[in-house]
């Protein structure tokens, strides 16, 4: 059976003051998840926020919080992602930590797992880790990491296929300039959980946005 078909908008997009009505609104607009982008600005040159924040979001919503760990030591922030409520912990391939750690520690935690690739590094570079089981979604980026509302790259489509062909079973997600324009070519690759921030929290009609991102990925299942 293939993977279920997720839109998790980006709060990056959102409105930070009023974070937690901008999360209500995607969530009865038919979102499934919340996407967190943690930066640190130095493993990418923008700062957003941590663990605190999370925590404060955590109180207002039930939603699936899908923690984006942009950050040269995601070791620092497992335990406080845990203890502020998240449940997906997605740290960068390239950083300078021994992967298959990370992802016990995250699991020990109570965490799902998730592993991202930037534009510039291959897939075989997640095999090690999702050969052995230790994670549970690869997040393929399809612009460069750091900040919203950039282009979408068609051209790491190749890399989201290849990945789905070897893990057929595994939560694939996709980040960056995701919309009504680009939904159908990360879709036919074979993602299956849709990061969406302008195009979500810029439209006037935010169920119809997440709608057409998810019948695509179901479309393109069948």
């Amino acid at each position: 059976m293939a993977p279920t078909a997720i839109v998790s908008p980006s709060l990056l997009a959102s409105d930070f003051a009023r974070m937690a009505d901008e999360a209500k609104k995607v969530i009865d607009g038919g979102a499934d998840w919340l996407h967190l982008d943690i930066m640190d600005g130095h493993f990418v040159p923008n700062l957003t926020f941590g663990a605190p924040v999370v925590k404060c979001l955590a109180k207002h919503t039930d939603a699936f919080l899908d923690c984006h760990l942009m950050v040269t030591n995601p070791g620092d922030y497992v335990e406080p992602l845990k203890d502020a409520g998240a449940h997906m912990f997605t740290f960068h391939i390239e950083v300078d930590e021994a992967a298959a750690v990370l992802c016990d520690r995250a699991r020990a935690a109570g965490m799902k797992v998730g592993v991202a690739l930037k534009p510039g590094t291959p897939a075989k570079a997640v095999h090690a880790i999702c050969d052995a089981g230790l994670v549970d979604m690869v997040l393929v980026m399809t612009v460069e990491p750091g900040f919203g509302g950039q282009k979408f790259q068609p051209e790491m489509m190749p890399k989201v296929k290849a990945l789905r062909e070897r893990y057929p079973q595994i939560d694939i997600q996709v980040d960056g300039g995701l919309g009504p324009a680009t939904i159908e070519a990360a879709a036919t690759a074979g993602a299956n959980v849709i990061v969406a921030g302008s195009s979500v929290f810029g439209s006037d009609d935010v169920p119809k946005a997440i709608a057409v991102l998810k019948d695509a990925v179901t479309a393109a299942a069948k």
